[in-house]
């Protein structure tokens, strides 16, 4: 799911949810609001694709030096070792991070978070929008592959790192468990995403997407099957306040074959997942810890 208004369908399909809120249910409303307001603002900034990044320059051979020439003295020169490159050494610092937007949305939602990594240290941090179009989440993902291959060609990297929103996250997950991207994928972080699939507006089902982030759907199905030797490692932000995500629950990895590690949100919905300072800071600590424990789960409080 996006961060547009039908985001919020699913509050005005079920009166009952607004029977005597709780305050943290209203104060989330608010900031959920509010939040929208912001992005309806900047998104018209995210419609055009990101430019892709620079080629990384091939390395420039360096000659070795020309041995002294032989005195009636002087020892036989030592031949020269070669040296490599400086350019051809792996590359340093953060592996790039790619930003994987939600139904119906697009790179605009990453502003805030773009922004706290580049702060934090990371270089190389870059979005893709596929278009509003895609009928197939399974093509989206195949695109994704594409974009990967792309920019780790651009960047010398082997892996990368990736952060998907909603269903951004769900793409980003079958590119990995069902289209080989783990070999390419070192972590994948998601936020308020259905890996169970949600139950959220039934009306809004006449759009395939939707109707592939249904619990019955075959894409959920497929991401049940067995993942034997799956390397990615996988971090599911998930909040207890998510009206999107039904029931809340789904949002978090439930895999026996996956190395997965659920962190729970209190006090913030599901467009507030991607802009929050907090869970911002929960995911720099997630790209950079070298490995995430099996089964392990996590707590959160951002209110």
């Amino acid at each position: 799911m996006g961060a547009l208004p039908l985001s919020f369908l699913h509050i005005f399909l079920r009166p009952c949810a607004l029977v005597r809120p709780s305050a943290a249910l209203v104060r989330s409303t608010v900031l959920e609001l509010a939040i929208l307001a912001g992005h309806l603002l900047v998104y018209p900034t995210g419609m055009a694709q990101e430019r892709r990044p620079p080629p990384v320059p091939a390395p420039v051979p360096v000659p070795p030096p020309a041995p002294a020439a032989p005195t009636a003295t002087a020892a036989a020169p030592v031949p020269a070792v070669p040296t490599v490159p400086a350019a051809s050494a792996p590359p340093a610092g953060h592996a790039p991070v790619l930003l994987l937007h939600g139904f119906i949305d697009n790179r605009s939602v990453f502003v805030l978070l773009r922004r706290s990594l580049r702060r934090h240290g990371w270089q190389q941090v870059w979005s893709l929008n596929y278009s509003p179009l895609t009928c197939d989440l399974r093509t989206a993902a195949a695109m994704l592959g594409r974009h990967v291959e792309e920019v780790c060609a651009r960047t010398g990297r082997q892996r990368v790192d990736m952060v998907g929103h909603s269903l951004g996250g769900l793409i980003a997950r079958y590119y990995v468990q069902r289209l080989g991207g783990d070999a390419r994928v070192r972590t994948l972080v998601t936020l308020g995403t259905p890996h169970g699939g949600t139950r959220v507006a039934p009306l809004m089902s006449a759009h395939p997407l939707v109707r592939q982030m249904r619990p019955d759907s075959d894409v959920i199905a497929e991401l049940g099957e067995p993942a034997p030797h799956c390397a990615t490692h996988f971090i599911s932000f998930w909040s207890d306040l998510d009206q999107i995500m039904v029931p809340v629950e789904t949002a978090a990895i439930d895999h026996p074959d996956l190395i997965s590690r659920n962190v729970r949100v209190s006090g913030v919905g599901h467009l507030a997942l991607p802009v929050h300072p907090e869970v911002a800071a929960g995911i720099r600590q997630a790209l950079t810890s070298d490995e995430a424990e099996t089964g392990a789960t996590g707590a959160a409080s951002v209110a």
